[in-house]
């Protein structure tokens, strides 16, 4: 496929007066719009020859998925509930019926009829009062991650708007009447959390707390006992914790500790008792009980560890379920522990995983007495399942199980877990997926993804959009870099700040050793990035612009340096505890030395596809835009430099499930070309 015509957007649009294209981040300027447009318009005529394989692999998509989705039912304590998405539905209706009487099934809200007249539509928050009549919801009608909020009578009440441009979040006091919420500051941070009665929506809201450290966020929740409601301050790596009676919304919130630089705790609560999982003196964390009434006395009762990492607690009438990772085999693991009243431990068992590696979590499990677990499993080879498991037999129920279509079956795969060496010695595990009848027998074209930042794990995960690709004979790759939580705390820390450079290193090692190993062809690995991980991607290319045949950064967080030192966007300021504060020279020139747009020269770099969303409140659409400009000037890369702005969406792209599937199939037709598999006109 040719490279772009010289008459491209880089030429109408260069200012010479400004080299960086710092313009570009002035949204008010005509000239912006139309940049954008233009370089869509040089994207679509690009892709043009790939239209028939962007629709074969749509196609192929939609025949391999179960259109029709009905959800797992979920009983509360008057009502089940479910969802409902038609075949040809973007957005799904939501049912219910009384606990007793299955067949007296009504409809409650119905997000497609909502959604016929938008251009884009996100939930953020769906709440139902205690007594089960009232729904309140939040909803994001342009990608920017601005809220409104609404409630109504169940099952068939008129929504009503009560507030716009708030946070996402909700949640119920055990009245049925106070609904918490929270606000933004100017920087689009959750600084303020307030309650509304909505016996009386026409009252002002009233403030609860208010966060004026701006590296802090505010979120709300609700123990399981339903005796608290949980208000919680957080940074990067420091929390604190309020709490109200549940019963007794109105009442001054209680911090439960005051917070500590560099200290993280959380809370669950069990009649009579505190339990706090913290990392105080435990790096990996540990688990603390207190007295309801004494809640500066902390007893230990999970120690911290070495080998592994406590990342959740999840508190029952019984006892407790808790969510731990093994370094060593970067695995995560659910534990049942039950307690009589003195806190002795009468049992303490790992729940069996179906194979690893693998994903496990507690599904959504409300009823606090309930000893019939809700289990969520999936690996690469394995669709998303949903069991029960009783505590008291042992018994596990398969529930549902996500069904997949087509030639290609879950069972036709095979995944295997590798250890590449970084370049400090580090083991660092990568996963690759395949047909079983080709990993293995000799090297592949492989798609390389990566994201390794915030502490988030890229445990296992089901695509079926991934089989188009597998099924043509291409790898799918997971380098689970530094910075990641896959190895649980330590693999963290070991790739943010000061560290953060291993987290490209352990990209480009990934890359190696799949090479190195005969599992991936050596000049047909194509790297993956979105948000983050364009980052992480973004900087490898500039390390080793020759190491793969193409890249697709997706909303990428590119522009590294000006981003930190810009206090005015929505996440810098938060952001200081993981990339550090440029006011500092020594970090300053650190962010510098990785930042991709700041290291760009004169490279073979590869051909690089450029996704980015005009309303994106998180990574700007002008991140992209920018790198996309400079990459076209430096004139150096193998192939082409494409750059495609969704003008209606926002940080998660496409709202609507069939745009978005559309999206990805663009996307796959595009590493198909990079790696010489695709069908063109």
């Amino acid at each position: 496929m040719k490279a772009q015509p010289s008459a491209s957007p880089i030429d109408r649009f260069h200012r010479p007066d400004d080299p960086d294209w710092h313009w570009l981040e002035n949204r008010d300027d005509a000239s912006v719009n139309d940049f954008l447009e233009a370089a869509n318009a040089e994207s679509s005529a690009w892709f043009a020859p790939l239209e028939s394989e962007v629709e074969a692999l749509y196609q192929g998509h939609l025949a391999r998925r179960e259109l029709a989705v009905t959800g797992l039912p979920a009983p509360l304590d008057h009502y089940t509930y479910w969802s409902e998405t038609a075949a040809d539905a973007d957005y799904p209706r939501w049912w219910r019926h009384p606990l007793d009487a299955p067949s007296k099934r009504e409809c409650f809200l119905d997000f497609e009829a909502r959604a016929t007249s938008l251009d884009f539509l996100e939930v953020g928050d769906m709440a139902l009062s205690p007594n089960e009549a009232w729904l309140a919801w939040t909803e994001d009608t342009s990608g920017d991650e601005m809220f409104t909020l609404y409630l109504k009578s169940l099952p068939d009440g008129e929504p009503q708007l009560l507030l716009e441009g708030i946070g996402p979040e909700l949640c119920w006091a055990e009245d049925d009447r106070t609904l918490l919420f929270t606000r933004y500051d100017d920087i689009q941070r959750p600084e303020s959390i307030w309650r509304l009665d909505t016996a009386a929506p026409e009252q002002e809201a009233q403030l609860i707390l208010r966060e004026d450290d701006p590296e802090f966020w505010l979120g709300i929740g609700k123990t399981r006992s339903r005796n608290w409601l949980v208000l919680e301050s957080a940074s990067k790596d420091t929390s604190e914790c309020y709490l109200l009676p549940a019963q007794l919304p109105d009442s001054t919130p209680q911090c439960f500790r005051a917070r500590e630089a560099g200290v993280e705790y959380a809370i669950e609560h069990r009649p009579g008792h505190f339990y706090v999982l913290n990392n105080r003196e435990a790096p990996h964390f540990r688990l603390d009980v207190c007295p309801e009434n004494d809640r500066d006395t902390w007893q230990p009762l999970i120690a911290h560890r070495d080998d592994q990492t406590l990342e959740g607690i999840d508190a029952f009438g019984w006892g407790l379920v808790i969510t731990e990772r093994d370094h060593d085999k970067a695995q995560v693991y659910l534990r049942v522990l039950e307690l009589d009243t003195q806190h002795s431990i009468q049992r303490d068992e790992r729940l069996p995983l179906p194979e690893e590696p693998c994903s496990l979590a507690l599904g959504d499990t409300p009823h606090f007495n309930e000893r019939r677990l809700l289990l969520r499993e999936e690996s690469f080879t394995l669709p998303i399942r949903w069991l029960s498991h009783d505590l008291d037999t042992g018994e596990r129920k398969l529930l549902k199980e996500q069904p997949v279509h087509g030639s290609l079956r879950p069972s036709q795969l095979m995944c295997r877990r590798v250890w590449a060496e970084a370049h400090d010695g580090e083991r660092v595990p990568v996963s690759i997926v395949a047909r079983a009848d080709r990993l293995g027998q000799a090297p592949m074209p492989t798609l390389l993804y990566g994201y390794g930042a915030y502490g988030e794990v890229l445990d296992p995960w089901f695509s079926v959009a991934r089989l188009e690709l597998l099924e043509r004979g291409i790898a799918f790759a997971v380098a689970h870099v530094r910075g990641g939580g896959d190895r649980g705390e330590p693999w963290y820390l070991a790739g943010k700040l000061e560290h953060k450079e291993n987290s490209f290193r352990d990209f480009l090692a990934a890359r190696d050793r799949l090479v190195e190993m005969g599992l991936s062809e050596a000049d047909r690995v194509v790297a993956y990035g979105a948000s983050a991980g364009g980052l992480l991607v973004g900087a490898s290319l500039n390390l080793d612009p020759e190491a793969f045949c193409a890249a697709v950064l997706d909303v990428p967080f590119v522009d590294v340096l000006r981003t930190m030192e810009n206090p005015d966007l929505p996440l810098t300021i938060a952001e200081y505890t993981e990339w550090g504060n440029p006011g500092d020279p020594a970090v300053r020139q650190r962010l510098k030395d990785y930042s991709p747009l700041d290291n760009l020269q004169a490279q073979p770099y590869p051909s690089v596809f450029l996704q980015g969303s005009w309303h994106d409140a998180r990574v700007p659409y002008w991140e992209p835009a920018k790198l996309y400009a400079r990459l076209r000037e430096l004139d150096s890369a193998r192939g082409p430099i494409i750059l495609r702005t969704d003008m209606g969406a926002g940080h998660g792209g496409a709202s609507g499930r069939f745009k978005a599937w559309r999206d990805n199939a663009r996307q796959d037709a595009y590493v198909l070309w990079a790696l010489g598999l695709a069908e063109q006109a």
